[in-house]
């Protein structure tokens, strides 16, 4: 006892430590995380610096909403360039970043003044505040804008939204300055410049005798592990990845709608045309029954569906066209009225933004209900809107806008008006003055001449997507259960063979790619792959779009150079014409050692001569032929009147003789010449710059594990 009471604390300690150790061990493998290390968050780490998913994912979704402002839908295979494409800006950013801290590049507050004041501010603020008519720097509504920010009415959102605008102009001004350095040490001198010349204007006058290498089956050529290994080792550098690859094989079930599907689709739409004929209310009839639902709206000639546009501007109205296949959907549509209207509107307009309404919305609008009584008692038009209108453009014109038609356009290179602008202006009498809001603020408009006619239609479009029958699906599902269930580990070609399948190949698949040859929206697939392990074949089918998939992982190719067997079926093509030309010199040596001229050489080995003139070095394709660089090399570096050694090439091995060469007249002005190849050399290098940044940096990516 006496033993247990003096040791009690530290026995205490041990089972207690020990539990909070099991504890931690716990919440570990529970979490699949490391305890001592947040990883949660880690998208990637950039030379040891962490990238946290939720500072990417908020300038994904910035792009993004950019995209869905065009009025583009984001489909998966947009999304994956989405993705891609920021995080290509989001590492530029960071790897240039760490640069310019190294060198202490800044904008210093005078500079800033300058980038953002009203003289001559950054161009991306010109464009932010461009005049709609003119397309020139608006300095008023600029400044209006910033009087608004700094009124104590300003949207919080709007002011963050500024400054985080400006924070952006000062990034992209030291990476300016940061490029800026480097290009500034590109230097042409004066030897490159004659070359570069030459190189395009010396011309050269050959004969060449040439044997393909498909003149020697593929079946008469062994290849061995001598061929490959040389070849992988004359080209080790072209084998270098910048990331982690897979490469897999998979067969697929069609699950595609059956003639059976699509005759019982027809057959509704046909029970939905006859109903679309007789009923009271088209417009709710198309909300109920349609499967893309639109608003019915009146439309001008060219602006339906091809098969449309045809029949309805000569139809009766209620006339029902269809059922119709288009786009994978039977559809059914109904003329549902027909109008005729101007066939383009004149009108002047004032515009009262916000910005010079405090950002008040009810001031503005009471500005322009003032303005518009002001006209309607007889004050000028053009003298109102020099004073008052915010589109300083049309304003400088007494407000005259370009005339226009329904859908907004004013002619060509004039650009549309908006929505709210053009209905309002067509439906509004010759002389009469409204007030309507836009995104833009409040317009009052006069219309000022109405002329031509148009005929417009109203068309409701009942839509009926072709799919596939749950039959159809259970049965191709069935088929790939039972080939997976055939499956081990080495007979997924015998088996898919047995079937009458034919496998597919995706190679060099990356972890974030989102679709495979054939195959749209196959994240699933690419997942299963970067955890799988090579030879593994999945636990389940996968169902990707009308198609049920079983994979086998072939391959795994790590970052940096693959080895021989991981390319091995790649260069294959390449090595066995290494092997063929090898034959095809010993022919043309045989023949050059009895030969006088080219001619009897071609004889020999049963070719013809074919003359060529005025080729260059800079473009060093033979007509009727690939681009043959090595071929075109040697001929500019060779003697002229004699027989060249065989020279292998893309398509086979040639021998020739050049007959001379013309050469230029002598570079009167090298100036010009260094300046053509200096600006070649700047738009290539910032691309240059961060591929090297790039290739330099230690990148963990964990975006597969996001998305």
């Amino acid at each position: 006892m006496g033993f247990l009471r003096e040791r009690m604390g530290k026995i205490l300690a041990f089972f207690i430590g020990f539990a909070l150790l099991a504890f931690i061990v716990s919440e570990v493998v529970r979490s699949g995380g490391s305890f001592f290390r947040d990883d949660s968050n880690e998208l990637a780490v950039v030379n040891g610096e962490k990238v946290p998913y939720d500072k990417f994912n908020e300038k994904l979704e910035q792009n993004s909403a950019q995209f869905k402002q065009q009025g583009q839908s984001i489909s998966p295979q947009i999304a994956s360039y989405l993705q891609e494409t920021t995080w290509n800006q989001y590492l530029s950013q960071l790897l240039i970043g760490k640069e310019i801290e190294k060198l202490g590049l800044n904008v210093g507050d005078d500079e800033l003044s300058v980038m953002v004041g009203d003289n001559n501010p950054d161009p991306q603020i010109a464009r932010q505040f461009a005049d709609q008519q003119t397309g020139q720097f608006d300095r008023s509504r600029y400044n209006q804008f910033k009087a608004y920010l700094q009124s104590g009415k300003a949207d919080p959102a709007q002011k963050e939204a500024w400054n985080n605008f400006v924070k952006d102009l000062i990034e992209a001004k030291k990476a300016t300055k940061y490029m800026t350095l480097v290009t500034n040490g590109l230097y042409v001198n004066s030897l490159e410049a004659t070359d570069d010349y030459e190189a395009k204007n010396k011309l050269a006058n050959f004969k060449y005798v040439s044997l393909d290498y498909t003149s020697i089956p593929d079946a008469k050529v062994t290849l061995t592990d001598g061929d490959y290994s040389a070849y992988y080792d004359a080209h080790k550098a072209s084998f270098k990845t910048p990331q982690e690859l897979r490469d897999f094989e998979y067969v697929s079930f069609n699950a595609a709608p059956s003639k059976e599907d699509s005759a019982a689709v027809k057959q509704q739409a046909e029970k939905l045309a006859n109903d679309f004929k007789t009923t009271p209310n088209d417009s709710l009839f198309v909300q109920i029954n349609a499967e893309t639902k639109a608003p019915l709206a009146y439309q001008r000639k060219g602006s339906l569906d091809p098969k449309l546009d045809t029949t309805m501007f000569s139809a009766a109205k209620g006339f029902v066209y269809g059922p119709y296949l288009e786009n994978g959907s039977y559809k059914v549509a109904k003329l549902v009225d027909t109008k005729t209207t101007f066939d383009s509107v004149k009108t002047r307009h004032i515009l009262i933004d916000l910005a010079s309404a405090g950002g008040d919305d009810n001031k503005a609008k009471t500005k322009a209900d003032s303005i518009k009584k002001l006209i309607q008692g007889g004050k000028s038009f053009a003298e109102l809107a020099s004073t008052f209108s915010a589109d300083k453009g049309s304003a400088a014109k007494g407000g005259d806008i370009p005339a226009f038609d329904a859908n907004g356009a004013m002619g060509a290179g004039q650009g549309n008006l908006v929505p709210e602008y053009t209905n309002a202006a067509f439906k509004a009498s010759k002389g009469e003055i409204i007030v309507v809001k836009s995104q833009f603020g409040y317009h009052v408009i006069q219309v000022e001449d109405q002329k031509g006619s148009v005929k417009l239609v109203k068309v409701g479009v009942v839509d009926k997507p072709l799919t596939a029958s749950s039959k159809t699906q259970t049965v191709a599902y069935s088929k790939a259960q039972g080939f997976l269930a055939s499956l081990t580990s080495d007979n997924f070609e015998a088996e898919a063979k047995k079937e009458g399948l034919k496998p597919r190949t995706a190679e060099d698949v990356t972890a974030i790619a989102s679709g495979l040859p054939g195959l749209d929206n196959a994240r699933d697939v690419v997942r299963w792959a970067y955890k799988a392990e090579k030879g593994d074949i999945t636990d389940k089918v996968f169902t990707v779009g009308d198609q049920y998939i079983v994979t086998r992982l072939t391959e795994i190719k790590p970052k940096g150079t693959l080895a021989l067997e991981a390319i091995k079926k790649q260069i294959e093509p390449m090595v066995r014409n290494e092997v063929k030309a090898k034959q095809l010199k010993e022919k043309f040596d045989a023949a050059i050692n009895g030969g006088a001229s080219i001619d009897q050489v071609a004889q020999k080995v049963g070719g013809k001569v074919v003359p060529v003139e005025n080729i260059v070095f800079a473009n060093p394709i033979i007509p009727g032929q690939s681009a043959e660089y090595k071929v075109i090399g040697s001929i500019f570096g060779s003697a002229i009147n004699k027989i060249s050694k065989p020279v292998d090439g893309t398509q086979g091995v040639y021998v020739f003789v050049v007959n001379g060469f013309t050469n230029p007249p002598a570079l009167a002005n090298a100036i010009k010449q260094k300046e053509q190849i200096n600006q070649a050399l700047l738009q290539r290098s910032q691309g240059l710059v961060l591929d090297a940044l790039k290739d330099n940096a230690i990148v963990k990516d964990n975006r597969a594990k996001f998305f």
